[in-house]
């Protein structure tokens, strides 16, 4: 059975009193949670080093939310894969929708990226998602699984199983508008069977996660659904009470 995971993304948010507040709160809050759902946060790259200090004997995870496509070389601004391993960091958010929305990532950039953190023993969380109008069109299924066949073109179905994916549907990103429980599960679900017609035992054990406004009021839901795994939890997760009531809804 696949453990559920919940992830929160911070994005652009928290000063460095904040982290320790909020990192404190979840803190507290996991101790409650049984070995069913892991749990794992995502700050801003100046702060990783400080948060990994506060959670080195909490159970919850440490992840970065972007990675550089090069191993090293002169990319100003960058950070490497290697230098977040060394932070003791576990996730990595490759792809996320406003990365390739507002900073123009390509699925080719993107499977750089994912190849980068693999290669560093670090795990990918892969977001994969279609804007409105691509859903009002009938896309969805054809844009979810080129950006998916792009990762699995750059490494092989196998590397996918070191992996996380996160259906994250552009159109309930930050707008308060969710997808239906049913709709979620019926993308997972083509995300999984377009694996299993690869390779079964990776479709088997992979997580699937999703990720658009999942709140304390739709998390448990969504979660009882066969293919969704957990979540990636954008400004739900600032506030440690409602983060810690979402992974309660996976436990």
């Amino acid at each position: 059975m696949r453990q559920k995971l919940v992830v929160g993304n911070w994005k652009l948010h928290g000063s460095k009193a904040q982290l320790e507040d909020l990192l404190a709160d979840v803190i507290a809050g996991s101790e409650n949670l049984t070995s069913a759902v892991e749990i794992g946060v995502c700050p801003t790259y100046v702060y990783l080093g400080h948060a990994a200090q506060i959670l080195v004997s909490s159970r919850v995870k440490l992840g970065a939310q972007n990675v550089a496509r090069a191993g090293e070389g002169a990319y100003t601004g960058e950070v490497a894969a290697q230098m977040l391993a060394e932070c003791e960091l576990v996730y990595v958010i490759v792809g996320h929708s406003e990365r390739r929305q507002l900073f123009h990532e390509s699925d080719t950039e993107v499977a750089e990226k994912f190849a980068q953190v693999q290669a560093s023993d670090l795990t990918p969380i892969l977001c994969v998602g279609e804007t409105l109008e691509e859903r009002e069109q009938e896309l969805t299924d054809q844009v979810v699984l080129g950006q998916l066949d792009e990762i699995i073109n750059k490494v092989g179905i196998e590397a996918v199983a070191n992996s996380v994916i996160a259906y994250e549907p552009i159109w309930a990103i930050g707008t308060g508008k969710t997808a239906s429980p049913e709709q979620a599960q019926d993308v997972h679900k083509t995300i999984r069977d377009h694996l299993r017609k690869q390779k079964e035992d990776v479709a088997a054990t992979v997580r699937i996660i999703y990720g658009g406004s999942v709140k304390a009021t739709n998390a448990r839901e969504l979660f009882q659904q066969a293919d969704i795994d957990g979540g990636l939890v954008g400004g739900a997760s600032l506030e440690a009470e409602e983060f810690i009531s979402i992974c309660n809804s996976a436990d």
